[in-house]
């Protein structure tokens, strides 16, 4: 196992790689600018917060030019990816002047769009924003959600992933513990 001294003349490319160790889905988090700009990226920086009140997070890289899009909108969607959508996250993760140039989607709460064929999808209106070093972490109020069943997209270690399931115990035991405060 590598280790490495965060000192600040670390690599930080040694950073990334650890932090890619640990699995995420892959979601498209989405915009409608007050202008009607549509602005979308590829993120695995998506988490759940609360339940109650129902919240989410997320963070953007402040380099990133659609920060102000989004800071600016209120609203936005996350568009959790199924596990043949890998083209959709490479679509979004390339710079281009228009994302959604042939990409079919429908307008959701506030005019945010939604991709079509997400295994999941959460509206949302920005609560707050919090300075998180180079980048910027939003806080959403979910106010609508739609899921169907399928697999998730998934990366680790700089590669798209499919889940395996394990002949193990169901995990539904472990999952409502933490979500029931018992973990």
């Amino acid at each position: 196992m590598k280790q490495v001294l965060l000192d600040g003349t670390h690599d930080t490319r040694d950073l990334r790689n650890a932090l890619g160790r640990f699995p995420t889905g892959v979601t498209v988090i989405t915009t409608r600018t007050p202008g009607g700009k549509l602005e979308g990226f590829t993120a695995n920086s998506f988490s759940a917060l609360s339940l109650d009140p129902p919240l989410v997070l997320w963070s953007i890289s402040r380099k990133s030019m659609s920060v102000p899009g989004f800071v600016d909108a209120g609203h936005f969607a996350i568009n959790v990816l199924r596990s043949g959508q890998s083209e959709i996250s490479h679509h979004f993760a390339t710079p281009r002047e228009n994302k959604f140039d042939g990409m079919p989607f429908e307008d959701g709460l506030a005019g945010v769009p939604l991709l079509e064929g997400a295994l999941a999808r959460f509206e949302c209106k920005t609560e707050t924003t919090v300075d998180g070093g180079d980048h910027l972490l939003f806080v959403g109020r979910v106010h609508k959600i739609s899921y169907g069943d399928g697999e998730p997209l998934i990366f680790n270690a700089g590669k798209y992933c499919t889940a395996v399931p394990l002949r193990a115990p169901s995990a539904q035991t472990d999952l409502d513990g933490v979500w029931d405060g018992l973990g």
